[in-house]
């Protein structure tokens, strides 16, 4: 039988442990024998990364960029214990991390729903799409530990020369730690576009939440956003698709969705996104049945 030929090349990003062993055989059982495929290599397991120093990461993330489409096996995000374990040179970061961060885009994780494998939430009898912002927040943050007593500051110097934004935080009385981190408009306009196109093609309603109640600007950017994207441009599509959207503190959201029965995307920031993604696996049964995809 003539193998199908697949004309983009697919960059193949292998990973750590028991993938590597699973991914091999899925390649030699069920892609090689069938396909004509180039597929574009780089090893991610954790011994190559820190031979490189963790540029091989980059160069896979550029590689899709370039070609479009990839394929990424599990990988380890090093702890303390990992790096004592594998001798590394230090504790990288996630990789999944650093693909998103050059790349952008969304995650969306939707669960296979099976109905003979046992749900951790029975009332679950639909999917529900986390859609994950794949830019930002923690997951560019810059932390510090802070040694002893003094002034914690936030400064920006606009590049136009106007005049710049100072902030105290905090006056330490102590040692402790600190945080800063951001992420942009255009980004999270991105984020929504994607969030309510996903939600369209899907047939479902698209809820949003944040903490916008202790995070004024931050979050209320997240949702004001939000709401300028679907009153421009997508508020017509979803009122004849009979969908809606709404916009729901996270807290009220969580309480919410173990009540539901599923059958909606659930836009996220990146941690939020992280966390829910997670937990709405688990609620339908198995990790293993939760597939991802970054657009």
């Amino acid at each position: 039988m003539a193998k199908i030929e697949v004309k983009n090349p697919i960059v193949e990003l292998d990973g750590d442990e028991m993938t590597r062993v699973i991914w091999a055989f899925i390649k030699e059982k069920l892609i090689l024998p069938y396909l004509d495929v180039d597929l574009k290599y780089f090893d991610l397991g954790i011994e190559s990364r820190d031979a490189t120093s963790d540029q091989i990461t980059v160069d896979a993330a550029n590689a899709i960029s370039e070609h479009g489409v990839g394929v990424k096996c599990a990988t380890i995000t090093p702890d303390e214990a990992r790096v004592e374990e594998f001798g590394l040179k230090e504790m990288y970061r996630s990789p999944n991390g650093t693909i998103r961060n050059i790349l952008g885009g969304v995650i969306f994780r939707e669960p296979i729903v099976i109905s003979n494998v046992p749900r951790l939430v029975p009332t679950w009898t639909k999917p529900i799409i986390i859609g994950r912002h794949a830019f930002g927040d923690q997951y560019r943050a810059e932390d510090i530990v802070v040694p002893g007593k003094g002034k914690l500051t936030l400064n920006f110097q606009p590049e136009d020369g106007g005049d710049p934004i100072e902030v105290d935080v905090f006056d330490f009385p102590d040692s402790g730690v600190a945080l800063a981190m951001y992420n942009l408009d255009g980004s999270i306009r991105d984020f929504a576009r994607a969030s309510f196109g996903y939600g369209l093609e899907r047939g479902y309603p698209v809820y949003m939440s944040t903490k916008n109640t202790i995070l004024k600007r931050y979050d209320g950017r997240f949702k004001d956003l939000f709401q300028e994207i679907f009153d421009a441009e997508f508020a017509e599509d979803f009122e004849q698709a009979g969908l809606t959207y709404e916009h729901r503190l996270i807290d009220d959201m969580v309480a919410a969705s173990l009540k539901w029965e599923g059958g909606y995307v659930w836009a996220c920031k990146n941690y939020d996104g992280d966390v829910q993604s997670d937990t709405v696996a688990q609620g339908f049964g198995s990790l293993g049945l939760m597939t991802s995809v970054l657009m």
